[in-house]
C-alpha cells in the first residue's frame, strides 16, 4: 500500500509513513475510532498539549527555549498553541456577548464627556481574533526595547515568548473569568485584575530565559513600564491627530462649550429668580 498523504510505498506492518511521518490509518472511520483519536490526542496524560500547559506554568523557559532552539515535536508549537487559546478566547466572547451582554458594559470607564462615549464597541468582539493578532507585534517590540543591551534573542524570537506567555495565560484565566462573569462580574473589571498575574509571570518567564537576577529583573520589569508609558503616549498622540482630521476633536470642544453655556444659563436664572 502506499501512503495516503504523500503516496510513498509502505510496508504492511509499518505504523508511520518514513517519508512525511504521517500515520498510517488502517481502520474505517467509525465513532468508536473518531472518540479514541480525540481522547488519544488531547486527554492522554502523554499528549503533548497537556505537557506543553503544564511545563509552562513550572518552566517557561523550557517550552519556550527548546522551540526558539528547534525543538518542534516534544511541545505544541508556537502558532498551533497560539490559535487554541484565540478559539477558547473568542468562546468566551460569544458566550458573554449571547448570555451575559451586561457584563461587556464598559460606561463606567468612560467619561461621558467624549465622543469615545457615544462609540460602538461591537466592532471590537467582532474582530477580536485579529486585534489580539496585532497585539502580539506591539508587545514583542516592548520586550526587544525593554532588554536592549541583551541580545540573546531577536523580534522574530520575541513574537514566539510573546504569543506563548499570552496563549497560556489567555487558557489559565479562561474559566476564572468566565466563573466570575456567571456570577456576576464585570468582564473589564476581572480582565484587569488579572492583569497583575500576567505581568508577574511575563517577568518570571524572562528572568529564566535570560537567566537574569532578582534585582535586574526588576530593573527591567520598571523599564517596560516606561517603553509601555511611551507608546501609550504616542498612540494618545496619534488619536488625537485622527480626531481633529476626523472633526471629533472639534465636535468634542463645541459640546463642552455648549455645556459650559448651558450650566451659565441655569446658574444666571437660580440667581434671578432668588
Amino acid at each position: 500500500m502506499n501512503c495516503k498523504n504523500c503516496e510513498h510505498q509502505l510496508q504492511e506492518q509499518d505504523s508511520f509513513c518514513s517519508n512525511c511521518g504521517a500515520k498510517v490509518v488502517h481502520h474505517r472511520l467509525s465513532l468508536k475510532y473518531l472518540w479514541h483519536e480525540i481522547t488519544e490526542k488531547y486527554f492522554n496524560v502523554d499528549n503533548t498539549l497537556l505537557r506543553t500547559f503544564l511545563k509552562l506554568f513550572t518552566h517557561p523557559e523550557i517550552v519556550i527555549g527548546e522551540y526558539i532552539k528547534g525543538v518542534r515535536k516534544k511541545y505544541v508549537n508556537v502558532v498551533s498553541y497560539y490559535a487554541i487559546a484565540l478559539t477558547f478566547a473568542g468562546l468566551q466572547i460569544f458566550i458573554l456577548r449571547k448570555f451575559f451582554p451586561e457584563a461587556l458594559d464598559i460606561s463606567f470607564l468612560i467619561p461621558e464627556n467624549t465622543p469615545q462615549a457615544n462609540m460602538d464597541m461591537e466592532w471590537t468582539y467582532d474582530y477580536y481574533s485579529i486585534l489580539a493578532l496585532i497585539n502580539i507585534p506591539i508587545y514583542a517590540l516592548m520586550a526587544r526595547l525593554t532588554f536592549i543591551g541583551l541580545d540573546k534573542y531577536n523580534f522574530t524570537e520575541h513574537l514566539v515568548i510573546m504569543a506563548y506567555l499570552f496563549a497560556q495565560f489567555t487558557l489559565t484565566t479562561f474559566p476564572i473569568i468566565l466563573t466570575i462573569i456567571i456570577l456576576g462580574g464585570n468582564f473589564y473589571v476581572v480582565s484587569y485584575a488579572m492583569l497583575p498575574f500576567l505581568f508577574f509571570y511575563t517577568a518570571l518567564a524572562y528572568k529564566r530565559l535570560y537567566a537574569l537576577t532578582f534585582r535586574n529583573i526588576l530593573w527591567r520589569s520598571m523599564f517596560f513600564v516606561v517603553v509601555a508609558g511611551i507608546l501609550m503616549l504616542l498612540i494618545g498622540l496619534l488619536q488625537l491627530v485622527v480626531m481633529i482630521f476626523t472633526g471629533d476633536f472639534q465636535e468634542m470642544v463645541e459640546f463642552e462649550k455648549a455645556k459650559i453655556g448651558i450650566s451659565y444659563s441655569i446658574s444666571s436664572a437660580m440667581n434671578w429668580t432668588s
